[in-house]
């Protein structure tokens, strides 16, 4: 009767702990929230035109009055630039350029890896083949040489990162199908004399919806690094076209004196790849303890 009557209190004291980690759980849900909001309405709120410089506003520190009476939160670049405005364009820049690759990528490599993995036979050794050849080359390697050959521009990077890109999907949506293809229902779907298009649309595709999205936040953080990765080597985006990779790239050779103008856009950079990268691990785990149970 002691122990029923103390279990109230102990579940009480268990609470709190439980709900701190559910909590913390949830960060990187917000964070990447955050993120996505400062993508879509950031520019409709601050007024930017990348094109423009004002000498005189030069190298101000963060929280410093400009000549027009406004205040630069996070100072300004070489050219008078606000970095706060260019960390918000930039922002959605990278949203931009990582949400149409990873869409390219997925749809080329569910599509190639679902045939290969269902089909099997000639189709699949073709395909495997053509996966493990493209995976011999460098992905940054490969998107370097292919930015670095045509005139820059926000297309040329989404083709460029998404040459390799589609290969990380294609291979894991050829071992599910792999091993959803033996699964009883497919079999029963067969003998129905079901079409091998429909049981593979039916039956086959949507068991791969869970490592798909888990690796498609995974290759997000990759793409958005590449991106600025691209950028910051000058081979990416236009000038026109604001980018984090630029703006650090802009500030490299001021760091001795004006920190502010890498270290605020790197810092952005990495908080967001840290917490998509730490998104990405919740899920994989989550698909993971689906399987098992």
């Amino acid at each position: 009767m002691a122990d029923i009557a103390a279990a109230p209190d102990q579940l009480v004291k268990a609470a709190p702990p439980r709900t701190r980690r559910r909590l913390l759980s949830r960060f990187p849900h917000l964070v990447v929230g955050l993120y996505l909001l400062v993508a879509l309405v950031g520019p409709l709120l601050i007024d930017y035109d990348p094109v423009h410089t004002s000498l005189t506003d030069r190298l101000l520190a963060p929280g410093s009055e400009t000549s027009t009476g406004t205040t630069a939160w996070f100072g300004t670049d070489g050219l008078g630039r606000d970095v706060l405005a260019q960390i918000v364009y930039g922002a959605r820049t990278s949203v931009l350029i990582g949400v149409s690759t990873v869409a390219i990528s997925c749809l080329v490599g569910v599509v190639l890896g679902a045939v290969a993995g269902y089909f099997r036979g000639g189709v699949d050794a073709v395909l495997a083949r053509v996966f493990d050849i493209l995976l011999a080359f460098p992905a940054i390697l490969l998107a370097i040489v292919i930015a670095g050959a045509f005139e820059r521009s926000v297309l040329l990077v989404v083709v460029a990162l998404s040459a390799t890109g589609w290969i990380t999907f294609a291979r894991v949506t050829r071992g599910v199908a792999l091993t959803i293809r033996e699964r009883p229902w497919v079999d029963a779907a067969r003998v129905l004399g079901v079409p091998g298009r429909s049981i593979l649309v039916r039956h086959v595709l949507p068991f791969t919806a869970g490592p798909i999205v888990a690796l498609a936040t995974l290759e997000f953080a990759l793409v958005v690094l590449a991106e600025a990765g691209l950028s910051f080597l000058g081979i990416g985006l236009p000038a026109s076209t604001v980018s984090w990779g630029q703006t650090i790239a802009n500030g490299k050779e001021y760091l001795e004196g004006q920190w502010w103008i890498s270290t605020l856009p790197g810092i952005a950079l990495s908080f967001l790849i840290i917490n998509v990268g730490i998104l990405g691990d919740q899920l994989t785990a989550r698909h993971r303890r689906g399987r098992t149970d």
